[in-house]
């Protein structure tokens, strides 16, 4: 009966999946095995960056947890994951999520889709760390994805988002930043050069504060008068500054703090001035080290606050 039934949708021109206000239905066997017809062990994991897509459970994961994502989203992101790299264009979109007889206003719902994406990763269309948008053409996905599926999740025939590839691809790993065009390294590298960049400094801080009869002395050693007064009160206040700001780079960089951009260029301009006037530390330890390594060391530290904006950039392009 059954199959009589389906052989009638069939010749009246109905797909056997049928249509339920816009979501696509795939019909399953309770004696089938492997629903969706996916190959015996293939790969249902989709990994990128800290997040995780189990293709079989239908759920997106952060670090393990999962994160609330509604169908469609869901199957917009697997194909722009089975795609990583390319273009994928909105018609593309369209045929294979929303059927030809399913009657949605179809800019609508792909745009609110892909906005539900966005807010689930934590992306951004200005700056975008995932999916960029391609005006009037489609989207493409920008990370590096780990892991293969053998079948799409929403449909059992042979489309455009075939097979991905095991390997990421080429496009996908020599992707650049969008305003350094440099090739984006790996947040974890990244957010871990900036947090030694601070742990540095809370060092340099800590050192003068508690040798501050030493920096004295040194300091009275090639000043005199007023000037190794300034100096050495100018050792004091910002090291004493500097310690509650380092601290709080730290630890914003430490939870991944998603506003670390925006916050850090705002507040640039202070640690410029900071880090430039605490580049000749090196010169309290002229004795143990000589003039010539203290001049090498402070022509390094010139350059890191500019180092530390960079890192920022690529590791936190919202900001």
């Amino acid at each position: 009966m059954a199959q009589a039934c389906r052989d009638y949708l069939l010749r009246k021109g109905a797909s056997p999946g049928g249509v339920n206000y816009g979501r696509v239905i795939i019909p399953m066997s309770s004696s089938d095995p492997n629903p969706g017809g996916a190959p015996h062990g293939a790969n249902r994991l989709l990994r990128f960056g800290v997040f995780e897509v189990d293709l079989a459970a239908g759920e997106l994961r952060k670090n393990g947890a999962r994160i609330r994502l509604q169908e469609q989203p869901f199957q917009v992101l697997v194909a722009l994951l089975e795609n990583a790299g390319k273009v994928v264009t909105r018609e593309d979109l369209r045929q294979k999520i929303w059927p030809a007889d399913t009657f949605v206003d179809f800019d609508h719902s792909l745009n609110t889709a892909v906005n539900k994406i966005r807010e689930a990763l934590g992306d951004s269309a200005s700056s975008p760390r995932f999916v960029e948008t391609l005006a009037r053409r489609g989207y493409r996905f920008l990370g590096l994805v780990d892991g293969a599926s053998a079948h799409a999740s929403v449909q059992t025939t042979p489309t455009a988002f075939a097979v991905a590839q095991v390997n990421p691809p080429i496009a996908a790993t020599t992707r650049l930043h969008p305003d350094l065009h440099v090739p984006v390294p790996h947040r974890g590298l990244v957010r871990g050069l900036f947090g030694l960049i601070q742990v540095m400094y809370l060092c340099f801080y800590l050192s003068a504060l508690y040798h501050l009869r030493g920096v004295d002395h040194v300091v009275t050693g090639f000043l005199t008068g007023w000037t190794a007064t300034l100096l050495l009160a100018a050792v004091l206040v910002t090291g004493a500054v500097g310690i509650p700001l380092r601290l709080y780079l730290l630890s914003a960089v430490a939870f991944d703090f998603r506003k670390l951009g925006a916050n850090f260029q705002r507040m640039f301009l202070f640690v410029l001035a900071l880090d430039q006037l605490w580049a000749v530390a090196p010169f309290l330890l002229l004795p143990q080290i000589g003039v010539g390594l203290a001049f090498a060391a402070t022509a390094a530290l010139l350059y890191v606050p500019f180092s530390e904006r960079t890192l920022v950039r690529l590791g936190y392009q919202d900001g």
